[in-house]
């Protein structure tokens, strides 16, 4: 079989990539222009040559080792900041001390006037109470005097003044007396009157009691004094028989 070569694809492989007509051979022409890249892109520039970098001269030390980053936990102090740093702490540490006491004693004397304040008021609501108490006692008290004077018993309104006394004593009120002999002293004991006596020995002393006193245990304030009849000394004659003057305070 006989093949007979295209004159138009022969002429096409003829021209080169560019388009221009092929050297004889086998080579390219040089193109006229700059290239350009693929794509359509410019051609980049060519690098400058890189600078040689000199040799390593034989009297530069070598280079040292970088040391280590140390944390600041581990560094050396000098004696006399470590000394004055102790100081400090320690300052504080007396300031803290004194302060807590301080609080501590502020706090104890706010619970006391707390405490007193309470009481107080419980007193304050009491005082009503305790005074009807001891006038309940005084009425008690005569009625039983009353009843032994007619003759009659009165154990059964005796025991009612004792409950009486043991309500006041709960409620922090205290009950006194006095006998007879006792000398008078202000304050414990009043006068509701004299009784004349020719004994030197027996002036202003208590003849007799006629109601008992009652004193507050907590402040020690005589609520009530004791009530009595009084010796008084007489050298006139008929001294001893003398009745009883009017009530009076001595």
């Amino acid at each position: 079989m006989l093949f007979v070569k295209d004159p138009k694809r022969s002429g096409r492989a003829a021209k080169g990539s560019g388009g221009g007509p092929v050297e004889p051979g086998g080579r390219l022409p040089e193109p006229d222009g700059p290239q350009s890249e693929p794509d359509g892109q410019p051609p980049m520039p060519d690098a400058p040559p890189a600078a040689e970098s000199p040799p390593p001269s034989a009297e530069s030390p070598p280079p040292s080792a970088p040391a280590p980053d140390q944390p600041e936990s581990i560094v050396a102090l000098p004696l006399g900041d470590l000394a004055g740093r102790l100081g400090k702490v320690e300052e504080q540490l007396a300031e803290y001390h004194r302060r807590a006491a301080h609080r501590e004693a502020v706090i104890d004397r706010l619970h006391e006037a707390n405490r007193r304040l309470s009481e107080g008021l419980g007193r304050a609501f009491l005082e009503p109470v305790i005074a009807d108490l001891i006038r309940l006692y005084d009425q008690l008290n005569r009625e039983v005097r009353r009843l032994e004077a007619s003759g009659q018993d009165g154990k059964l309104l005796g025991s009612f003044a004792g409950d009486v006394v043991q309500i006041l004593d709960r409620c922090g009120v205290d009950a006194f007396t006095a006998e007879p002999g006792d000398p008078l002293e202000r304050g414990r004991h009043r006068a509701l009157a004299v009784v004349a006596c020719d004994d030197e020995s027996r002036h202003n002393t208590v003849a007799e009691v006629v109601t008992t006193g009652f004193l507050d245990r907590e402040t020690g304030r005589i609520r009530r004094p004791v009530q009595a009849r009084v010796f008084q000394y007489s050298a006139g004659p008929g001294a001893a028989g003398q009745a009883p003057s009017t009530a009076r305070s001595l």
